[in-house]
């Protein structure tokens, strides 16, 4: 009787529980079983680890093999046990020594030929593992970049002879951390573009500099998806731990990494589980691939109700809980949204010229699929109009870089804001919110008359609060005065800008 233990990680959500592959070698007619897994799932593993072993010129053990997965009720999926469970073969067959597998952890998919693929969450694994005080065995591709997020010690080998070379070796090489990330920043439109409009540009920095989120309504063709697609280029690097939730996110999702702040805009056909995050394997959405950058929702009238409603709760919370029937993972959610909207179906309500063709009814309907309390979460609201022809003529600096210049005064500003209360301006709430305000009775007596006046809920107050406490912020002020609210409150209630002045 033989029997060997590989250390191994399974997949559950951004986690990486441990699993140890038991091997059994017994006496008996050969023969090859996986406990735990479907019979379809048995022979597809039995095929590729035994071409794999038989291809790197290694001997297939003639026993009775029984495969353990434990523990059994940790759910189990895809080819990243076959590297654990061929070394597990070779170790109880006494082709590799004991000593090679101890205190380290293996994971990988086996190609016929012997080759080592990486997998789809290899990153949660690999880090989870060095947290253990483990080395980690895994394929050559990606290891330089994972070994610089995890700061662990990984053995990377192309293929399953070269990395039973490397365990045999009595001081084996590990791979050096070197980061690829960065070289492929995606480059975005300079805010020198947005001609025209200083409104919007002003929004643009305030929700930069506060994080804040974004509603532009106005008709079609006056720069609301361009100012989108222009914010991303105004925020600075990501925090560490930001950086590492979302590559950890874009691992599990098997999609591109990249350092800068994602911008995803998904389709206004997107389901709720495309968005939040779903599929029978409970795999994040847009909101989490967003995690740490920007959330674009053009024609956000056009989105179906219960999809925007969903939005509701990580809006607050800044993460987002997926359920099914037999896992629940817990995805962060921390985006920017930025909302555009038409004013009404044919998109020309408000024009100077009259030309909207919409009735009073069709405008309240198309206005309806946007319900209150998601709007009450928009920090800031702008109405756009049509920029005179004569300002789209003027050519910028060809050396001009505004969006660069901006982006480093955010960077301070933001720096400035973690360093007074540990987190940005939009996540400030209660007592922290009114302690780095400082409001002077005067103000305060303002407020409240502002609030009454405009019939503001808790939560629109205190939304209110952290614009102009951004707005202080960007003039240098420790103090939040008065003339700050007044334009914070102008960025909601623009109809009550007169007799909001008044107060």
């Amino acid at each position: 009787m033989h029997l060997a233990f590989v250390r191994s990680r399974s997949q559950a959500g951004l986690a990486a529980p441990d699993i140890t592959v038991e091997v059994h070698l017994g006496s008996g007619l050969p023969g090859f079983q996986v406990v735990g897994v479907s019979e379809s799932t048995t022979r597809q593993i039995r095929g590729r680890v035994r071409s794999a072993i038989l291809s790197s010129h290694l001997k297939w053990p003639d026993f009775n093999i029984t495969i353990n997965l434990a523990p059994t009720e940790q759910p189990k999926e895809g080819a990243r046990y076959d590297l654990p469970i061929a070394l597990g073969l070779l170790v109880a067959s006494k082709q590799l020594p004991e000593q090679s597998i101890e205190k380290r952890e293996f994971f990988g998919e086996l190609g016929l030929d012997g080759a080592i693929h990486p997998f789809r969450g290899c990153l949660a694994a690999a880090l989870a593992a060095t947290q253990a005080g483990h080395e980690c065995g895994i394929a050559l591709a990606g290891a330089s970049e994972m070994a610089t997020l995890t700061a662990g010690r990984l053995i990377a080998a192309p293929d399953l002879l070269s990395l039973c070379a490397r365990l045999r070796a009595p001081d084996p090489e590990y791979v050096p951390g070197v980061s690829s990330l960065g070289t492929d920043i995606p480059s975005y439109p300079d805010l020198s573009q947005l001609k025209g409009q200083p409104l919007l540009r002003m929004a643009l920095e305030v929700a930069a500099a506060g994080g804040h989120h974004l509603l532009m309504t106005g008709p079609p063709g006056v720069g609301k998806t361009m100012a989108a697609s222009v914010l991303p280029g105004l925020l600075p690097p990501m925090p560490k731990k930001t950086a590492q939730e979302l590559r950890l996110l874009q691992d599990v999702a098997g999609v591109t990494q990249c350092s800068a702040p994602p911008f995803r805009a998904p389709h206004h056909s997107s389901s709720v589980a495309s968005l939040m995050g779903g599929t029978a394997r409970a795999l994040p959405g847009e909101i989490s691939m967003a995690h740490g950058g920007v959330l674009l929702l053009d024609e956000l009238s056009e989105f179906p109700y219960a999809v925007l409603n969903q939005l509701r709760q990580p809006l607050e919370t800044g993460h987002i809980r997926v359920n099914r029937a037999q896992c629940q993972h817990l995805y962060p959610a921390q985006f920017q949204l930025v909302a555009a909207m038409n004013p009404c179906p044919c998109g020309l309500a408000g024009d100077p010229d009259s030309r909207c063709r919409c009735t009073p009814d069709q405008v309240r309907r198309y206005r309806q699929g946007i319900s209150g309390p998601l709007m009450d979460r928009i920090d800031l609201h702008i109405t756009l109009h049509r920029p005179s022809p004569e300002f789209l003529l003027i050519k910028s600096s060809p050396n001009a870089s505004y969006s660069s210049d901006l982006k480093h005064r955010v960077g301070l500003l933001q720096n400035h804001q973690t360093e007074r209360q540990g987190c940005l301006n939009r996540e400030l709430a209660g007592d922290a919110l009114l302690k780095a305000c400082q409001l002077k009775s005067s103000t305060e007596r303002w407020l409240i008359n502002a609030a009454s006046k405009l019939s503001l809920s808790a939560r629109s107050t205190h939304r209110r609060l952290r614009v102009a406490r951004t707005l202080a912020d960007m003039a240098e002020s420790e103090v939040v005065a008065v003339p700050h609210l007044k334009t914070a409150l102008s960025f909601r209630e623009a109809s009550f800008t007169d007799d909001v002045s008044a107060f």
